[in-house]
């Protein structure tokens, strides 16, 4: 039997929290939820198993919620650990969604806001769903962000 759960938020951690969540904002309508964060001390360190870690950011309210809806939290660390550009097959957590008005102008407002393209604008039925009109982007910092329009 599954625990009881609800889901709460996804952690980004980004090279500049600051300009992503201006991205977020400005591009998808997120709003920062409860205040700026400034984090440290034994209890994070053991939580996270980095050492002496040090982390900022905000939470931001996903659109389309209520007060009480999940959050995207968005953070930097004082050292981060790089890794590659993420491709949409790599293991793990590949991608946030985002159902939009009009995927082509979605697209153009993530590239005019430093955001970019992985792939091309694609529509195709889906068996009794509906038709699917959808797009994978980059936020400024290379994450995956994808951009759809069911009807």
């Amino acid at each position: 039997m599954p625990i009881r759960a609800k889901y709460v938020h996804t952690n980004l951690i980004a090279r500049d929290w600051k300009r992503l969540v201006r991205f977020y904002i400005d591009v998808f309508g997120c709003e920062p939820k409860g205040p700026e964060r400034d984090l440290s001390g034994a209890w994070l360190d053991s939580v996270n198993a980095v050492p002496n870690a040090h982390l900022t950011g905000v939470h931001l309210r996903l659109p389309g919620y209520g007060e009480d809806g999940p959050t995207l939290e968005i953070f930097s660390y004082d050292e981060l650990a790089e890794r590659g550009m993420p491709v949409a097959n790599q293991c793990g957590f590949a991608h946030i969604a985002f159902a939009v008005d009009d995927v082509d102008q979605a697209l153009e407002a993530v590239i005019a806001a430093s955001g970019g393209t992985v792939g091309r604008v694609a529509t195709t039925e889906v068996d009794s769903v509906g038709v699917l009109r959808v797009v994978y982007a980059r936020d400024p910092e290379g994450n995956i962000v994808e951009l759809q329009k069911w009807s």
